[in-house]
């Protein structure tokens, strides 16, 4: 579970860094704070820290689940694939809201396995 609880520690980093890419977005194209609108590379950089945020909500618990009832280093493999997606989500919505679709699927595939692998393993495992 060390690799697991690593790679979430991970995925945390990669959010705290989407938090500063949005503050500096928010910067350099004059959005002051509290609004949440403005230019519209701003508004990418917010949903895309936003997205992570609903993503994050998932992804934590299923690979709790996952490594705790189906394998710890399979959990820590689809957690990178996770963390690289959110990477190429982020670089295909900053630049064109329609180039996301490799990013998503790279997250959504791998927090589907872990979350349904998961609740199988639990509903499999001996008490």
């Amino acid at each position: 579970m060390n690799l697991v609880a690593a790679v979430i520690g991970l995925a945390l980093v990669e959010y705290f860094v989407f938090s500063l890419l949005v503050g500096r977005a928010r910067a350099q194209y004059g959005v002051a704070a509290p609004a949440t609108t403005g230019h519209p590379i701003f508004e990418r950089y917010m949903r895309v820290h936003q997205n992570t945020l609903e993503q994050l909500v998932v992804f934590v618990p299923a690979m709790l689940l996952f490594g705790t009832y189906v394998s710890s280093r399979f959990a820590a493999l689809l957690g990178l694939v996770w963390i690289g997606g959110r990477v190429l989500y982020l670089r295909g919505y900053v630049d064109d809201p329609a180039k996301r679709s490799t990013g998503f699927a790279l997250t959504v595939l791998p927090q589907l396995i872990l979350l349904l692998g998961g609740i199988v393993g639990a509903l499999l495992a001996r008490s």
